[in-house]
């Protein structure tokens, strides 16, 4: 029995920062310490604050330490581990109330965090199954093999109100219900998991799939039960490595333990899962696609109806979820629908999870309760704007998703409050912007992102994004008229109304919503001539103003395009001449302002 146990983070995040040197240098240290028979180091999987790794929790204390360097761990070895003193100089700030160490839960962070799809990330070694068995693991599809009929599951999952989190809330019940009511044929019917998680800033599946890989296994068997399937597949995207890592040695976990393959839990029920690897192509995102993925062609969706519960996979009737909708089944299972349904607003039930990135103090991944407001994410979970500056908009949704503004900073965060605010729920990322972006930008750069991502079998998709995308190109170089504006928001919408699939439908939000909410920005940029928040390059202006500049030159060192001279004018009180930007020579890169030590040298 450990005294202690050591708790590294091993997810994307950490292990980029670092931690699996922290991980062979904490082991070998214990060593050396000669305390390796009590104290246990255990790799988990993403515990949240992902700004903040390599992290290390130690137990049964809970002292979170963070940001930890090589050079820490002598020290926390001798100090902490051997004699019993926490080392508070490496701990995170925010755990430390009047020089006592709280609880991690306690933080701002944290404290309006409610973790069912998360629950075991940061907590299991996602490589033993044996931790996860230690947390209920398998005990819920157990209690399905063993006491409930596949239809008393399907109640289940409808009776909580569970919708897919991938992005478009179709209950998860009625899906289930789909695929099995369809008469029997003696056919194969399939279960899948979209992990192909690919909007610009999300890594909730990732994270999922990094640090608890069994729950979807164990909620992919249940969807077998329950719809007549005996083989799963799990579409994960080859960049993720340490997931697909993960997903493979818990594959082999379950099946070893007889909790895949033939006869689990000693009945007549056999089930199996494989994994597909994506390319990373976005478009594999869409269901359809996914599927042709699969089936070794091209992914490329297809037209629906038929949908995949009547014709999917192999032309078999398929249901796909994605992991985040996977993870909160055996939970549902265990502690039944109504506990599930008490969470969230009436028609979005239970949590989400959120990956909380851009211009915030806490970056990371976040799950709250459905209902939770826009404000409370920013202000208090993610501990607001950094810098002093304030908030303009938040994006949600990713390419899909639309931009939410000031003005619905108190919006309950829910799947219809967000379809009527012009935004969507997405999969789950949650980008914060301040005052220093340009909205047209923003929605050039999602757009810029559908156009390299379409698959092109569509019209609509193939040739009007790009359309679109010259569109805002020539607004954002102060070329285009107001007429332009009213000619995108009438191709956005007739993509909208054309595009072959979810993904080309919902390719113009990002545009709608900040011409629905940022017109203004648009307007300076074609009226005006100006971008207000001085980002789009070919609409700004350097200049050096003379009084200020004391003609030290390092500007002109710095400058690569050779724009800046010396002039004749010597300001009073200084002793070498001014210097000059030539605005025909400058690449405007700003590289000026960064060696400006006096401030002198501003964009307009």
């Amino acid at each position: 029995m450990y005294r202690s146990h050591v708790l590294v983070c091993g997810g994307t995040g950490c292990t980029s920062s670092g931690s699996q040197q922290i991980q062979d240098l904490l082991k070998a240290e214990i060593e050396k310490a000669g305390l390796s028979k009590e104290v246990s180091v255990v790799q988990t999987g993403c515990h949240g604050l992902c700004a903040l790794g390599p992290i290390m929790i130690v137990y049964p204390e809970g002292t979170f330490y963070s940001m930890v360097k090589p050079e820490y761990i002598p020290e926390i070895v001798q100090e902490h581990l051997l004699k019993g003193r926490v080392v508070k100089k490496y701990v995170y700030e925010e755990t430390i109330d009047n020089d006592e160490i709280k609880p991690l839960v306690e933080t701002a962070f944290y404290k309006k965090q409610h973790r069912i799809a998360l629950r075991n990330c940061g907590v299991i070694n996602p490589e033993n199954i044996d931790e996860y068995i230690g947390t209920r693991g398998y005990e819920a599809l157990g209690k399905v093999l063993t006491e409930m009929t596949p239809e008393q599951v399907i109640d289940t999952i409808l009776a909580s109100g569970l919708r897919g989190r991938g992005g478009a809330g179709f209950p998860t019940g009625k899906k289930w219900q789909l695929a099995r009511n369809l008469v029997q044929d003696g056919g194969q019917k399939y279960v899948c998991c979209n992990a192909d998680e690919g909007d610009p800033g999300a890594f909730m599946d990732r994270s999922v799939l990094e640090g608890d890989p069994h729950v979807v296994l164990e909620a992919m068997a249940i969807a077998g039960y329950a719809i007549g399937a005996s083989q799963g597949y799990i579409y994960v995207r080859a960049e993720y490595p340490i997931a697909v890592e993960r997903l493979t040695i818990a594959i082999g976990q379950a099946r070893e333990y007889g909790l895949l393959g033939k006869n689990i839990f000693g009945t007549d029920f056999s089930f199996d899962i494989d994994l597909r690897l994506g390319a990373g192509a976005f478009v594999c995102g869409e269901e359809t696609a996914l599927m042709t993925s699969i089936e070794g062609n091209r992914g490329e969706p297809r037209p629906r109806p038929p949908f995949p519960a009547v014709k999917g996979l192999f032309a078999r009737p398929t249901i796909l979820n994605n992991v985040e909708t996977w993870a909160n089944i055996p939970q549902i299972i265990l502690n039944g629908p109504e506990w599930f349904a008490s969470m969230g607003t009436e028609k979005s039930k239970g949590t989400k999870v959120f990956a909380l990135g851009g211009k915030i103090n806490n970056t990371g991944l976040v799950e709250i309760p459905m209902g939770t407001t826009l404000r409370e994410v920013i202000e208090e979970i993610g501990g607001g704007i950094p810098n002093g500056k304030k908030f303009k908009a938040a994006q949600t949704g990713g390419p899909s998703g639309g931009c939410i503004p000031v003005e619905h900073f108190d919006v309950p965060i829910d799947y219809d409050n967000l379809i009527a605010i012009g935004s969507m729920m997405g999969s789950g990322g949650l980008i914060v912007m301040d005052e220093d972006n340009c909205m047209v930008d923003i929605a050039k750069f999602f757009l810029q992102f559908t156009v390299d991502e379409s698959c092109g079998k569509c019209t609509p998709c193939r040739i009007g994004t790009k359309r679109l995308l010259e569109m805002l190109e020539k607004v954002t170089d102060g070329k285009a008229t107001l007429e332009d504006l009213d000619k995108m928001e009438e191709l956005c919408n007739y993509i909208k109304a054309n595009a072959l699939c979810g993904l080309g439908q919902t390719a113009p939000n990002p545009v709608l919503s900040t011409l629905r909410y940022f017109r203004d920005e648009y307007v300076a940029h074609v009226v005006d001539k100006k971008c207000p928040a001085g980002v789009c390059k070919s609409l700004l202006t350097y200049t050096i103003d003379p009084e200020t500049c004391i003609g030290c030159g390092m500007c002109a060192k710095g400058c690569p395009a050779d724009a800046i001279s010396r002039t004749d004018y010597v300001a009073p009180g200084h002793k070498l001449a001014s210097m000059s930007i030539d605005p025909a020579k400058c690449v405007k890169c700003g590289a000026c302002m960064g060696t400006c030590k006096f401030k002198a040298i501003s964009k307009k």
